[in-house]
């Protein structure tokens, strides 16, 4: 018996629920060309400028997964309403990285970032699976994602944009990319106590960031393996 719950108001109540919330060298010539500057040293002094390795959103566009990627799988863009960039003091503070991520927001914020959502080839299954790709400067995105990995043994419950969270806790992290974080936080959304997990990957300095709710079977959520391995795959092969 199909659910009078249709996945169009699963995804729409996910929308609510993510709308809340350079050192120079010194001369060292001897005294008697005191005034002269070596050619050779200026140019030596001169800091090197490192490239940037600062994913564009074009680079993000081409990354991110698409339509054929997942087979079976229904991808969307979300658009920036969905993806607020502001961020909203958490309380306890020790809780603001969870607070950020829920929108798929950082502190620092991302050079880049675009979003997506996708649905499965089951009618009947009520999972939606939102994900993100951050770009940053590598020490941000590591930055981040120590954040984050702290919130997991500082934070247990906490109060965001009118909203209530608890149950917070660490859950096993997937074997991929650079390094990677996942947690389960239980939100109240409209009313309804509803698990939530997040995983978040880093490949290089880039966030990949995936979040997974199912209003209408709570105690079934997670983010599958294999979306989390095909994207940050595809994100690996354009860094190479």
């Amino acid at each position: 018996m199909k659910s009078s719950v249709s996945r169009a108001v699963v995804a729409a109540s996910v929308t609510v629920a993510l709308g809340l919330t350079a050192a120079c060298g010194s001369d060292n010539g001897d005294s008697g060309d005191k005034g002269k500057k070596s050619p050779e040293k200026s140019a030596a002094a001169k800091p090197v400028a490192k490239k940037s390795t600062v994913l564009s959103a074009a680079d993000l566009e081409k990354a991110a997964l698409a339509k054929g990627d997942l087979k079976g799988y229904k991808v969307e863009k979300m658009s920036a309403a969905d993806m607020p960039s502001q961020t909203v003091p958490a309380d306890p503070a020790a809780c603001q990285p969870f607070a950020d991520m829920f929108m798929f927001a950082t502190q620092p914020a991302a050079k880049n970032r675009l979003g997506r959502t996708l649905t499965g080839p089951d009618e009947l299954d009520a999972t939606v699976i939102s994900l993100a790709l951050l770009a940053h400067e590598k020490a941000d995105a590591e930055k981040i994602m120590e954040g984050l990995r702290k919130a997991t043994k500082k934070c247990t419950a906490y109060e965001h944009a009118d909203s209530k969270y608890r149950d917070v806790a660490a859950l096993p992290a997937p074997k991929a990319g650079d390094d990677a974080v996942s947690y389960k936080v239980v939100g109240d959304i409209q009313g309804q106590k509803t698990p939530m997990s997040f995983t978040v990957v880093r490949s290089g300095s880039t966030l990949a960031a995936f979040y997974s709710i199912n209003l209408l079977k709570p105690k079934e959520f997670g983010v599958p393996t294999k979306i989390v391995d095909a994207q940050v795959n595809k994100l690996e092969k354009l860094a190479k």
